[in-house]
């Protein structure tokens, strides 16, 4: 993909494995009911693979409140640090994700802040994913054309299908809940799929 000169990456379950976050979301939720974790669990991975929110969906369904997100449970996936090195030394690298504010220092502390060129955040923007606003700015900023453009995201709604619809080459890669979501419709099919960032090497 040598025609292409910008990579924008999503953060959550692309570049930062929010396991551990969920995992905690769920056991806040259902802390004084006698719904059981493998109970709730199961019912939010059938709404995934129905290609539903299925975490927030399950809460509404089981009449529970939304615990707050605890972004320091979030930790970096393994091999992000040698893939944005690896690509950095042949493409430019950004960030599109709607994020909590202080999205850059958080970054830095995962020590990957040096390997991404630009950096667009929700929360900075006041723009949401799957609006192509978001999309638009960061091309924008980055003066580049959606044409020399790629977008890797582990959403099908929010990431591929948006990106695709203004031209940029999408690569989704199956990490997090959203692995399990089914491809709904031709809108929202990438270009290539992959099951880790360091299956990015072997598509760029």
């Amino acid at each position: 993909m040598t025609n292409y000169k910008w990579l924008f990456f999503d953060i959550g379950s692309t570049l930062i494995n929010e396991e551990k976050a969920y995992q905690d979301r769920i056991e806040q939720a259902i802390a004084e009911t006698n719904i059981t974790y493998d109970t709730f669990y199961q019912r939010m991975l059938v709404l995934f693979q129905e290609g539903l929110k299925g975490d927030l969906i399950a809460l509404q369904e089981y009449g529970l409140e939304r615990p707050k997100w605890k972004s320091e449970l979030e930790i970096l996936y393994p091999d992000a640090k040698i893939v944005l090195e690896t690509l950095h030394n042949r493409y430019k690298i950004g960030v599109i994700a709607n994020q909590l504010p202080n999205l850059e220092k958080r970054l830095e502390n995962f020590g990957i802040r040096q390997w991404i060129d630009l950096i667009i955040s929700s929360a900075d923007c006041g723009f949401s994913k799957p609006s192509s606003k978001i999309f638009q700015l960061a091309l924008q900023q980055a003066s580049c054309s959606a044409s020399s453009a790629t977008l890797i995201g582990d959403r099908l709604d929010n990431d591929i299908a948006p990106a695709k619809a203004l031209g940029m080459k999408t690569i989704w890669i199956k990490q997090g809940f959203s692995a399990y979501s089914p491809i709904q419709s031709s809108s929202e099919e990438p270009d290539f799929t992959v099951n880790s960032l360091s299956d990015l090497l072997k598509v760029l």
